[in-house]
């Protein structure tokens, strides 16, 4: 439950510098595209952990969570990690914002299978349990919906977009 809770703590935090004038989080969406961010950077960084570490989950426990299917378990882990960091860069900045949502909620649906694997066969991570499907499902739908409420225009573009096919009417 903590990954959720990084989430919901960021996207507190950043709407409350919003709600004390800083711009760039002057609105639901965008510090919540930010929390996800935030989330995104301490999800990678287990990817990159070296087995020695066991005070947190790491690339060992990552490699663990992949199904046999995958080739290249090893690789996976790390070119995930670079995708969540990648994810992480996007929703920071607007410009990219939009394609990183969607790529990251296509990312968190492909990434599922992982998840569900290590709770089937009780993957332990950083030497505690899997988390439950039943837990792990609407965490993954949660992820899932921030990504894409991120890649959807703001308030303010739609309110733009609406203004310019007016003008042009």
């Amino acid at each position: 439950m903590l990954i959720p809770l990084v989430l919901l703590t960021s996207l507190l935090a950043f709407r409350a510098l919003g709600a004390l004038g800083v711009h760039r989080f002057r609105t639901w969406q965008a510090s919540a595209a930010h929390g996800l961010a935030v989330m995104l950077l301490f999800t990678a960084g287990a990817h990159f952990v070296p087995p020695s570490v066991t005070v947190m989950p790491n690339s060992a426990d990552m490699i663990a969570m992949v199904p046999p299917q995958v080739p290249a378990p090893e690789f996976a882990v790390y070119a995930t990690g670079v995708l969540e960091l990648a994810g992480a860069a996007g929703l920071v900045l607007p410009a990219t914002r939009r394609a990183a949502g969607w790529c990251l909620a296509a990312f968190f649906v492909l990434i599922f299978p992982a998840n569900v694997h290590a709770a089937l066969n009780a993957v332990p991570l950083a030497g505690e349990a899997a988390t439950p499907l039943v837990v792990r499902v609407p965490e993954q739908v949660l992820y899932i919906g921030v990504a894409l409420w991120a890649a959807l225009p703001s308030r303010a573009a739609r309110a733009a977009e609406r203004d310019a096919t007016a003008v042009r009417s």
